[in-house]
């Protein structure tokens, strides 16, 4: 096994810069050094530089850092980092520097950084756009995006610039781009046309690091033609992270090392490998690039230093290790022992759609079972799953004996119910218990998260057992009804939904209890069904009107006075009205009219001709619209008395005056006449 160095591995001009600037400071020994943040994402280094004596400070603590040197009378020092700081930072730090002599700053931003910076303090403003490629709460871009005036959006892929063109709306701005100096390469090669498609007038700056692409560019060479690939640096490395992203993408076996400590575990993972590259981010010092390039081209001597310290693993094992590296199928492990351990994936989830990455990271110690040992191949089969299902059915047991509800989701769906994921145990759930209705669909819960509780453990099969979906609705419904039947008072209004019909009566859902509204309460009218008046899914306004808290029994009111014909009939109708009426019955005593829709009067047999009639058919038929008077108005009845006979005898009379009025104008006309020739007596 030989190990490769990429040449452009480890510190950048802008970090060595920084780090040569603090460690002068350091050797001169002339004043107190604070740095604002980290001077370099490298943990390693960070610690490194505390043990010398440096404060790690927030822009807070800087004032007091300031003041305590004036007070003792000792020059201080506060080092802006290589990522930079926000504008109003940097301005209250130089405000500082003015108010305390001893106080002074050296600013350390990379140069790559500053350059973004003048980028957005000379071409931004009102009239433009600022679009950057960058980790949105990376301190690089913190400090970028203070420096921009307008409108400013940050972007992590061209994905997601794509979806943030499509619904963000500039008009005439001017629209700027630029990227973060570590971003990668690949991804600001496809934001640029998807750019160049959509704006003629744009304005683009390149300012991903040259030394940043060439690293990526020679990581990626390196990494296709290696069995593996060591990438060191800080677990907070953005362009390390990138590293780590494009050689994993390529070799599936990719290490990300960020010390010493991490060694054993990553030429265990190598042994036996023959081409090994190594690659550095920006921010790691040479010193541990070296000490890993040594390690891994003393395969020999370093596997007889682990002989002793190895442990021999056994089919069926519980153990304990530290994950090295993750590709999509696949999760590598230290176990400290002579094989070197992979979880596969349907070892590690039963979630089809969950990515390793997510549920495992690099440096994490995870308890797994071993399946099987192959001293052949140098590999052990391990099991996630195993480990949090025996760990948890412990929590599965308990909670069928305490009736707890517990939370899980639904991963699939089979014959005769779903599966539900609980922390890594497996419950079935009958279609009788998944609250679904029979015969309906129970793939709609797969990918849902639902409460349920376990109703069976099963004692003659190991880590198996019965929930149900359906008790847990059942009892909450069963709590918000009482919850809701504690407020309910008769006279209440609500807005209800019908919720199905009877021959009698409409039921309405209030919102977790159930009221009946009675056909003689849905209308005034009589009605031979609820469906004349209502229909399911409808919203209506209803009232109790009675309450049985015994029985659960609501009885609810609908129908109000202004649907009440009577009162609409009486708003516009009065005693001597005459009106058209609708002939809808016959009795021997008489005929029914309609005269408003829903109010009826009796018109009496007395009332209907002006002769004498035997029997009201002999003068009406039933769906006759005739004109009559309203005689009679009975309000506490809802009563009325109608007569065709009263307006008959108005009309005779108005005949008979009218005939009385001719006759006595014609006499008139004759006396005129006759006028001259009567002798009037002496």
């Amino acid at each position: 096994m030989r190990a490769k160095i990429a040449e452009n591995a480890g510190f950048c001009f802008g970090v060595k810069r920084a780090t040569d600037a603090v460690e002068s400071l350091l050797a001169e020994k002339q004043a107190r050094v604070a740095i604002l943040g980290h001077l370099i994402h490298n943990r390693v280094y960070n610690e490194t530089l505390e043990q010398k004596g440096v404060v790690h400070l927030t822009v807070e603590q800087v004032e007091e850092f300031a003041a305590q040197s004036a007070r003792d009378g000792v020059a201080a020092v506060a080092v802006i980092r290589t990522h930079g700081i926000p504008l109003a930072e940097e301005e209250r730090l130089h405000a500082l520097s003015a108010r305390y002599p001893h106080f002074s700053v050296l600013d350390m931003t990379c140069p790559f950084v500053k350059k973004i910076h003048r980028i957005a303090d000379e071409n931004t403003g009102e009239n433009t756009a600022f679009f950057l490629l960058g980790s949105r709460n990376h301190p690089e871009v913190e400090g970028i995006v203070s420096h921009v005036r307008g409108q400013c959006y940050v972007f992590s892929t061209a994905d997601e610039l794509e979806e943030l063109l499509s619904s963000t709306k500039i008009g005439e701005k001017t629209p700027i781009f630029a990227a973060q100096t570590t971003q990668s390469l690949d991804e600001w090669k496809k934001s640029q046309k998807i750019i160049e498609k959509l704006y003629t007038n744009r304005k683009k700056f390149d300012t991903i690091c040259k030394v940043t692409e060439k690293r990526q560019t020679e990581a990626l060479d390196l990494a296709k033609a290696s069995d593996a690939v060591i990438v060191i640096g800080g677990h907070d490395s953005s362009n390390t992270h990138k590293l780590y992203e494009l050689c994993s993408s390529v070799c599936p076996l990719t290490l990300w090392v960020e010390s010493s400590a991490d060694l054993p575990a990553a030429v265990q993972a190598c042994l036996g490998r023959q081409r090994i590259s190594i690659t550095a981010g920006a921010s790691t010092p040479g010193d541990i690039i070296k000490e890993v390039f040594e390690a891994m081209n003393n395969e020999i001597s370093f596997e007889e230093m682990l002989e002793d310290s190895l442990k021999t693993l056994h089919t069926g094992e519980t153990v304990r290790g530290i994950v090295t590296a993750i590709t999509n199928n696949d999760v590598y492990v230290d176990l400290g022992a002579k094989v070197t351990g992979v979880i596969a994936r349907d070892q590690a989830t039963d979630d089809d759609n969950a990515k390793l990455s997510d549920l495992f990271h690099v440096g994490d110690e995870v308890e797994v079972f071993v399946v099987r040992v192959s001293d052949k191949d140098g590999m052990a089969t391990l099991s996630k799953k195993r480990i949090d299902a025996d760990k948890n059915w412990i929590n599965v047991v308990a909670a069928k004996e305490n009736g707890e509800i517990l939370e899980g989701k639904v991963i699939k769906a089979i014959k005769g119910g779903v599966i539900i994921l609980y922390s890594g145990a497996q419950i079935f759930v009958p279609a009788s218990h998944t609250g679904v209705p029979k015969d309906g669909d129970l793939a709609t819960l797969v990918g849902t998260t639902q409460r349920f509780k376990i109703i069976e453990i099963d004692a003659q099969r190991k880590n198996s057992a019965k929930g149900s979906i359906r008790v847990v609705l059942t009892a909450e419904r069963k709590a918000r009804e009482e919850a809701l039947w504690s407020t309910l008072e008769v006279g209440q209004h609500f807005t209800g939904t019908v919720k199905n019909m009877t021959s009698y009566g409409a039921f309405i859902d209030l919102g977790g209890v159930d009221g009946m509204v009675h056909n003689t309460e849905l209308s005034w009218k009589r009605i031979k069904s609820p469906a004349d008046v209502v229909s399911v899914g409808q919203q209506i306004e209803v009232y109790i009107k009675e309450l049985d808290r015994e029985a659960k029994r609501i009885s609810l009111g609908y129908k109000t006075e202004e649907m009440d014909p009577w009162y609409q009939f009486r708003k516009v109708h009065n005693e001597g009205d005459e009106v058209d009426a609708k002939i809808v019955s016959m009795m021997p005593f008489g005929a029914f009219a309609e005269v408003f829709d829903g109010v009826d009067g009796l018109i009496h047999i007395s009332q209907i001709s002006l002769d004498k009639i035997a029997k009201p058919e002999d003068v009406l038929t039933v769906g006759e619209t005739v004109r009559v008077k309203i005689t009679e108005v009975d309000d506490e009845k809802r009563k009325l008395s109608l007569s065709i006979k009263a307006l008959l005898l108005a009309e005779k009379k108005k005949e008979e005056d009218a005939a009385a009025a001719a006759e006595a104008a014609e006499q008139a006309e004759i006396d005129a006449e006759m006028a001259p020739y009567i002798v009037k007596s002496i």
